[in-house]
């Protein structure tokens, strides 16, 4: 057996509300993201803030007053939001430059949203994978595929949830990510292995096994991708030092990129040899083979 049989790495740059809230910056990043780091894809985040939030979230103050764009969570969160219009210049921009425009969506009606856009993936965040509302409306008006995290989700629930896409005839169509959810999170936390058990119980069923890591540095990734996650997601920024709270769990263009390099390098690397001798080694054997 020489093939590759690995499926080839798609890694996605999580931009998320790293664009602080304007379109210049996420443009910039989308640009980045494909001309320097060379990601297969960009994706965003999409909230009907009244929709997701009680009114005594909204009003509370953030947190983290220090990561705040606004005097309370609920304006710093209209801050960092796009209108649909903006995202269709983003998918637009996207289109024009050559990689793959999507957003997570957190509520029913960003959903429908987003939806209408027709992006070639939505993604479902792991806060929300219980969300079966949205979950059943996408299933049934969105013919895209659908990503979904479970990160703070139990074994029985990600079982629910594989049921719920065979039952709706979209199982074909989903990507299933293992994921921890904390920014960031400790190598300790990361539980690579759980992959495996992924892989064994749904391979089969779903469309791809993925990965969203919100860990420090880029080798966990390569090992994820080495164990069967072909769909890698980072967060990204152009500097992590900037007001926000995900941007010190994201990778700079620079790690983006070397995060590209490094999982081509390897999908070339994942092969058996098709004879005894290669022909790059037959060269060396001439030369050095102990001979008896």
């Amino acid at each position: 057996m020489t093939q590759n049989t690995y499926k080839p790495p798609f890694v996605i740059a999580e931009i998320g509300c790293n664009h602080k809230g304007e379109m210049e910056i996420a443009k910039e990043l989308i640009k980045v993201a494909k001309i320097f780091c060379n990601a297969d894809a960009v994706k965003f985040q999409k909230r009907h803030n009244k929709e997701l939030l009680t009114e005594e979230q909204y009003n509370a103050p953030h947190p983290n007053p220090v990561n705040s764009y606004g005097d309370t969570y609920g304006a710093h969160r209209e801050f960092l939001e796009f209108s649909v219009e903006q995202h269709q210049e983003l998918k637009d921009f996207c289109e024009e430059i050559g990689i793959v425009y999507s957003t997570s969506v957190w509520d029913t009606t960003s959903a429908k949203e987003i939806a209408s856009l027709n992006p070639e993936f939505i993604k479902i965040p792991s806060a929300c994978n219980n969300h079966y509302e949205m979950l059943e409306w996408l299933c049934e008006n969105y013919s895209g595929e659908i990503h979904i995290s479970t990160g703070m989700t139990s074994k029985d629930e990600i079982e629910d949830l594989i049921t719920f896409f065979t039952e709706k005839g979209r199982n074909k169509d989903l990507v299933v990510y293992n994921c921890t959810s904390g920014y960031p999170v400790p190598f300790e936390d990361v539980c690579l292995l759980d992959i495996t058990l992924l892989i064994e119980k749904y391979a089969d069923k779903v469309k791809h096994i993925g990965f969203s890591g919100h860990h420090l540095g880029i080798a966990v990734d390569i090992a994820a991708y080495t164990l069967g996650a072909n769909i890698i997601e980072r967060h990204y920024t152009i500097d992590r030092t900037w007001k926000g709270t995900d941007h010190a769990a994201s990778l700079e263009p620079m790690g983006l990129r070397k995060l590209k390099r490094d999982l081509t390098a390897v999908h070339k690397a994942l092969s058996f040899k098709n004879t005894d001798i290669l022909a790059i080694e037959q060269v060396q054997r001439d030369k050095l083979k102990y001979r008896k």
